[in-house]
């Protein structure tokens, strides 16, 4: 556990470079250096590392997923095995999310109601009634140091009235939310706005959690289909609705690229399975762009995937290599590839705080475009 522990949760700011932000959570388990990325634990796991891998690669912070984890191996039991801490053997903080999401997406027989959804498993049919105060309950056995609130979250492109519903909705279960997670001192609580692509509806939504009050404020309904551009014109306002003393998390994204823009909106948090699950179809993230190690341009190469990059992978192995372990199916490939991109996401989420800090942030934003823009090395 890191020296900086405290015993309550906080976050301060200590520089901004235009919207784009650089500062510190504080929570008993650890400081989260902010802009922060999240690798994603999905089922108690990031696939194919090791929690002291993931630490190597700079994270100070997981998230886990309360649909999955509590359909297999189960809230209550990972509680009675000590708390998902200590059932994954990852002693710094984890965040939560409130399982809505994958309720929507993955749930194809489920029932919306005030009170909350039914649905049945995806992995054997059972049935399970999830409610802002189950969502409370289950994030609570397993721990978590940033709980999110119970929300909806509808797919786009959707009609502007089943857009102002479900954020009403989602208010409404935001404040049931609040009630249930109580007074949990060193445990966060973070609202979600919702309100699709519509600003006044953003603005509805952000007022609304404003009110109730929460520890940090996520940016909800974007990745969902609408587009980089679409994306980035929410970014450009629904930060700033949010309280500027607190996170601001942007969930599911995304993309380096979209990571870029949207901490230059203003926004200090992310996940995404980007580069674990890449990792495992063989794309790597490096400065000059993606790389498909699957392409046979690859086999007879002896250089490494990124000469300026210190991972274990770049330092020890090669392009021929990591072609050869991938189009064997080998498990290693997975392993090497999932660390570099963890490594290639923290090593940039480093770059921008140190950038947002001395003042260059648009420099470096101008020197991270550049370098994608040259495209891979050619082939040796």
């Amino acid at each position: 556990m890191s020296d900086t522990a405290t015993d309550r949760f906080s976050f301060a700011l200590h520089a901004t470079d235009g919207p784009a932000r650089t500062g510190v959570i504080s929570t008993p388990r650890g400081e989260i250096r902010t802009p922060a990325f999240m690798p994603v634990g999905t089922a108690g796991t990031v696939k194919a590392m090791l929690p002291e891998s993931v630490r190597e690669t700079g994270a100070d912070i997981l998230l886990g997923n309360t649909y999955h984890l509590m359909l297999r191996p189960g809230a209550e039991r990972v509680a009675r095995l000590g708390g998902l801490h200590a059932f994954m053997n990852w002693d710094r903080p984890i965040l939560t999310d409130s399982g809505g999401f994958q309720v929507m997406s993955l749930s194809e027989l489920r029932t919306l109601t005030e009170e909350g959804v039914t649905f049945r498993s995806h992995i054997d049919g059972s049935r399970h009634h999830l409610t802002p105060e189950r969502s409370m309950e289950i994030q609570r056995l397993l721990g978590s140091d940033i709980v999110m609130a119970f929300d909806e979250c509808p797919a786009l492109p959707a009609g502007r009235d089943r857009i102002a519903e479900s954020m009403r909705l989602s208010m409404r279960w935001a404040a049931r939310s609040r009630e249930a997670f109580g007074a949990r001192p060193g445990h966060a609580l973070f609202g979600i706005q919702q309100g699709g692509l519509e600003r006044d509806l953003r603005e509805e939504s952000a007022e609304a959690l404003r009110a109730i009050g929460f520890d940090g404020y996520a940016v909800g309904g974007l990745a969902v289909g609408e587009g980089q551009e679409a994306m980035f014109g929410v970014l450009d306002h629904a930060p700033a609705m949010l309280p500027a003393d607190r996170p601001r998390y942007l969930m599911g994204v995304g993309k380096p690229d979209d990571i870029v823009g949207a901490v230059a909106r203003g926004i200090d948090m992310f996940d995404c399975v980007l580069p674990s699950r890449s990792g495992r179809t063989g794309q790597a993230f490096t400065r000059r762009g993606v790389v498909n190690l699957k392409n046979a341009r690859h086999a007879d190469d002896p250089r490494p995937l990124d000469e300026a990059c210190a991972c274990p992978c770049c330092r020890s192995y090669s392009r021929a290599y990591l072609h050869h372990v991938f189009r064997s199916g080998e498990i290693i490939s997975s392993m090497l590839l999932t660390w570099h991109n963890l490594h290639y996401y923290q090593e940039m989420m480093a770059g921008m705080r140190a950038a947002i800090a001395a003042g260059r942030f648009a420099d470096w934003q101008a020197e991270f475009h550049a370098g994608r823009a040259e495209g891979d090395l050619p082939p040796a």
